[in-house]
């Protein structure tokens, strides 16, 4: 067998504090909440309010290439899962079931909770809406499904349609997975379209603490300091939600395959800590599939399931999506109805899609998702945006538990999982250097 070989990436400089996004967007927060309970009339400034409003726009402004882009490419790279037969299959049933309960279970935590009840100036905001209700409520259910067939697919696109957008992604998709390797040109294009579409937000991103000062200075001094109370609390009932998942949810999956959670999660410690630094579970990719390998599963079932996980497996992205959307109705005085939460799930199923990769991912998805669920919700966003940073930490580390749980389920199922390795390295009774050792031998 060929030697395996880690490489390390190369050291870099540590950038200076004040150039990191994580310090620059919590220090925005902060002086966002300073200046709007100090200065409650310059804060409702409109050009305040208009930070936070531009930078939303500037997110929405690429959510229909990001979806377009994310659904297609993973559709019509299927084929790869077609190669190694069941797994594909099994890893792919496992990541809908498992995401239909994280889904599930922000939307009871939701409605139980409801963190949004009470959000000072609801009302206001609602009303400045009204004339959208009469629209909504006279679109009948037919209305609704052919509104989702595009009139061009250009239309689509240039109107920001979303669910047409999905609707065109998923039959392109299929299509490119039927030409099979006729295709290989054209998905390389959507891929690299994909990567310079993430440019495009990486570098929208660097926006982000202009746009959280915006937002958190408007919020409250429009709302008052009593809105950071729903706010915290928000961040707070989200953590629970994602503590409660992983160690009820994915501690009884782990516990039917024949290991503890609690081990697992101190054996991809260092994982965890890499995404809490970078709020993105792709950041933690390489040692993520090195240390499952030495955990006893499959070359092949980690080489197929933990990158198709990053776009079909995001547990913490869906908590976020169905929690957080309830919470803006909520904060905005609006009742969904249980057509509309279903919408959610179905909706939220799809745009979760892709989402792992990159810092603020999940704040896109939850535009498309509002956008789909009621037009009204979307300034809603507004809301949401300053504290978006405390979420993407829960929402990256949730992903990152789950692709790896998933991992090792497929490999039991499969019977390609090596019990010795696994009770061995998470009972720490093999030292990690004497390991890499054995890799690199091998």
């Amino acid at each position: 067998m060929a030697a395996t070989i880690a490489v390390e990436a190369p050291a870099r400089a540590a950038r200076p504090w004040y150039k990191v996004l994580y310090v620059q967007v919590l220090i925005a927060i902060v002086l966002g909440a300073l200046v709007g309970w100090l200065w409650p009339a310059f804060a409702t400034n409109d050009w305040i309010k208009a930070l936070g409003d531009g930078f939303i726009k500037l997110i929405k402004m690429v959510i229909a290439p990001i979806i377009f882009c994310t659904v297609v490419s993973g559709i019509s790279h299927i084929q790869d899962a077609k190669k190694v037969g069941r797994i594909g299959v099994k890893a792919l049933v496992y990541f809908e079931v498992v995401s239909t309960f994280a889904l599930v279970i922000g939307l009871l935590v939701g409605n139980i909770a409801k963190p949004g009840a009470g959000f000072g100036g609801a009302m206001a905001d609602a009303s400045k809406v009204a004339g959208f209700a009469k629209q909504a409520e006279a679109q009948k259910s037919v209305d609704f499904f052919l509104h989702i067939i595009p009139d061009t697919v250009v239309g689509a696109f240039a109107q920001g349609e979303i669910l047409q957008v999905l609707l065109f992604s998923i039959l392109f998709g299929f299509a490119l997975m039927g030409l099979g390797e006729r295709a290989h040109t054209i998905r390389s294009f959507i891929d690299d379209a994909a990567h310079a579409v993430f440019g495009v937000i990486s570098i929208v991103m660097r926006a982000a603490p202009i746009g959280a000062f915006g937002a958190m200075a408007y919020t409250i001094g429009k709302f008052g300091t009593g809105a950071i109370l729903n706010l915290v609390g928000l961040i707070a009932t989200f953590y629970v939600t994602a503590a409660l998942f992983v160690l009820v949810v994915l501690g009884i999956i782990a516990k039917i395959v024949g290991f503890s959670i609690f081990k697992f999660l101190a054996y991809i410690k260092d994982e965890l800590l890499i995404v809490l630094g970078t709020s993105s579970s792709e950041s933690a990719l390489p040692s993520l599939m090195e240390k499952l390998e030495r955990l006893g599963c499959s070359k092949s079932v980690v080489g197929l399931v933990v990158p198709t996980g990053y776009s079909f497996n995001l547990d913490g992205t869906n908590i976020y999506m169905t929690l957080a959307t309830l919470f803006i109705a909520q904060a905005l005085g609006f009742d969904l109805t249980m057509g509309q939460q279903i919408t959610i799930l179905l909706v939220a199923m799809l745009t979760s899609k892709g989402a792992s990769g990159i810092t603020g991912a999940g704040f896109i998805t939850l535009a498309a998702t509002l956008a789909v669920v009621d037009p009204r919700l979307v300034p809603g966003m507004a809301i949401v945006l300053g504290i978006d940073k405390f979420m993407s930490e829960c929402r990256a580390l949730t992903n990152l538990c789950g692709n790896g749980v998933a991992c090792v389920v497929v490999s039991w199922w499969e019977g390609e999982l090596d019990r010795d390795k696994l009770h061995a390295n998470l009972n720490k009774q093999i030292d990690p250097a004497d390991m890499e050792t054995a890799l690199t031998t091998n």
